[in-house]
């Protein structure tokens, strides 16, 4: 069954738009200057297939820490 190339291009722009999100999911978790998230954003955007790979692949930045609240209290060991 051949697929139309309506359908054809609309699976390959949701693709993108899937990668692109991915990786600017993956860039919050990361702690980034806003001049920082302004160029792998750009990369993201311009490298339409390489780009998102490369952000999330290279990690930039330091992962956020976790917020007080959320960090599990370590259990007390009997002694």
């Amino acid at each position: 069954m051949p697929v139309s190339p309506e359908t054809m291009r609309l699976l390959l722009v949701a693709s993108l738009l899937g990668m692109v999100l991915i990786a600017v999911l993956s860039l919050r978790r990361r702690e980034l200057t806003a001049e920082e998230y302004f160029w792998w954003g750009l990369l993201i955007v311009l490298l339409p297939f390489l780009g998102p790979f490369l952000a999330i692949l290279l990690k930039p930045g330091v992962p956020r820490r976790s917020h007080p609240s959320r960090v599990k209290p370590k259990s007390e060991s009997i002694s």
